[in-house]
């Protein structure tokens, strides 16, 4: 009986040359024909996991891709707000500085400053009132000392005379 096992091992052994082969390297060369078949089988059913998977993942990657822009959009808005807030300070001290030399240069010209100007201003229009208070109270006299004849003119008096008349004001 022995006999017969060894004559069949020896017909299989000629009819399949890869048992000689170690049965670790005959599953991993059974294992690769499998996937292989699968692989044809669903190849088309893989691809379009494998789709589907790198839609999930690219759609995944932008939307963290435009997280990340928008915070540091908004950084780099704060930071140019800052930086704009740092200028304007810098430029109001820069002007305010340029004036007030400009307003000391002037000053030693003998320019008068705009607060002399408007003090002026306001002394000439209390004179002005004053000189229009004046001639409305005087206008009435000077309408009864000139009722004249027709043709007749009234003497002019000397203007030293006048003078001599008036009170000093003083002021």
């Amino acid at each position: 009986m022995a006999k017969s096992n060894d004559t069949t091992r020896n017909k299989s052994t000629a009819a399949n040359p890869q048992d000689n082969t170690p049965p670790n390297a005959q599953h991993v060369w059974l294992a690769g024909l499998g996937a292989m078949a699968k692989a044809q089988e669903q190849g088309s059913k893989a691809i379009e996991a494998l789709l589907n998977d790198g839609l999930n993942f690219q759609r995944k990657s932008q939307a963290e891709a435009q997280q990340r822009l928008q915070e540091a959009t908004e950084r780099l808005s704060h930071i140019a707000s800052d930086f704009g807030q740092q200028t304007t300070g810098r430029v109001d001290k820069l002007e305010h500085l340029f004036e007030d030399r400009v307003a000391k240069a002037l000053h030693r010209l003998g320019m008068p400053s705009l607060l002399d100007m408007q003090m002026l201003n306001d002394r000439v229009a209390q004179l002005e009132a004053q000189l229009a208070a004046l001639q409305t109270k005087a206008a009435p006299k000077t309408a009864a000392t000139a009722k004249t004849a027709p043709g007749q003119t009234v003497p002019a008096k000397p203007q030293a005379a006048r003078a001599a008349k008036r009170p000093k004001k003083t002021a």
